[in-house]
């Protein structure tokens, strides 16, 4: 990944072109995480790579989901993963001014929603989760933690970083998911937000949950789980899925850490400081990336 392009680079200009390792290419390219887990596990079927920034792990899961849903297999490793805090990662980054800089509090850096965020804390991980064909899990004896019953995804065609202030690509993509679900907002019990800290992207998440949640938005519980694990990137949606899964097990709601002081434009209930016991039937995830990409999953409890 970028790691690799970083350090290849420093050895080009500083010993020359015959030092760049001959895995430079090979290990660079972000197919090849898909492709050596195929390889390392003897996965014959649709090998596919997404790369829609912050939206990647979303994209992954819902896309499993379609091709198996179309016959074009019956389960899939699916998720993603980033590696990104090196020295030009965390220069982009800041360059952009995209990251906190609440450094003599790095614990406390990470508040989505509160009014004293100033940007969000980059975190590093990986999370995959396993999409199959019903019949086929009941059959080896599967532990099903939750079904995946809808999938939405959208575009902002609005900035490069910055998403539209009404939030109408998340709320197209929710939209979409719950479509594909065939449930009413009546029906979600928990949101795991894309909420990264952001001022402008929590406003418009909460804006586009106002717009497809309606009255419901008052009372459906909400949480960032990011306000403890910091922005994983690709891998984001792929561990904030494992969080639903787990709430729709546990029957807990994951809390958003250090939302002390709400935004006066966020006033949901974002399940502030603690965790919460509470029945989830239906859970919806979103994630968003850079360049607009709006990615939004609906998984409800399993049932035999």
């Amino acid at each position: 990944g970028l790691k690799t392009l970083e350090d290849q680079y420093t050895i080009l200009l500083s010993k020359g072109p015959k030092r760049v390792s001959a895995f430079t290419i090979p290990m660079l390219i972000s197919n090849m995480a898909s492709g050596l887990i195929s390889m390392e596990f003897g996965m014959r079927g649709p090998n596919m790579c997404i790369v829609t920034a912050c939206a990647t792990s979303n994209n992954a899961i819902g896309e499993s989901w379609r091709m198996i849903k179309f016959g074009d297999a019956d389960v899939f490793l699916a998720g993603g993963s980033e590696a990104a805090i090196i020295p030009i990662g965390l220069a982009g980054f800041g360059a952009m001014k995209a990251l906190s800089t609440r450094n003599d509090e790095p614990e406390r850096a990470s508040r989505p929603w509160d009014r004293d965020r100033d940007g969000f804390v980059i975190g590093e991980g990986a999370g995959v989760v396993v999409v199959e064909e019903l019949e086929r899990a009941k059959k080896r004896n599967a532990k099903i933690y939750c079904e995946l019953v809808g999938y939405g995804l959208s575009a902002d065609a609005h900035h490069m970083t910055a998403p539209p202030h009404d939030g109408g690509g998340a709320a197209k993509a929710m939209e979409l998911a719950l479509e594909h679900a065939k449930l009413s907002v009546d029906r979600v019990d928990y949101i795991n937000a894309h909420a990264t800290s952001t001022g402008l992207g929590d406003v418009a998440e909460t804006r586009a949950i106002k717009t497809v949640f309606g009255d419901r938005a008052k009372s459906v519980s909400i949480s960032s789980t990011k306000s403890m694990t910091g922005h994983l990137l690709g891998g984001a949606g792929a561990v904030e899925m494992a969080a639903c899964a787990l709430a729709i097990r546990d029957g807990v709601i994951p809390p958003t850490i250090n939302l002390d002081n709400p935004d006066e434009e966020c006033d949901l209930d974002f399940t502030a400081h603690t965790a919460r016991e509470k029945k989830v039937s239906v859970a919806l995830n979103n994630s968003f990336g850079f360049g607009g990409h709006n990615a939004t999953l609906v998984v409800k409890e399993f049932t035999s």
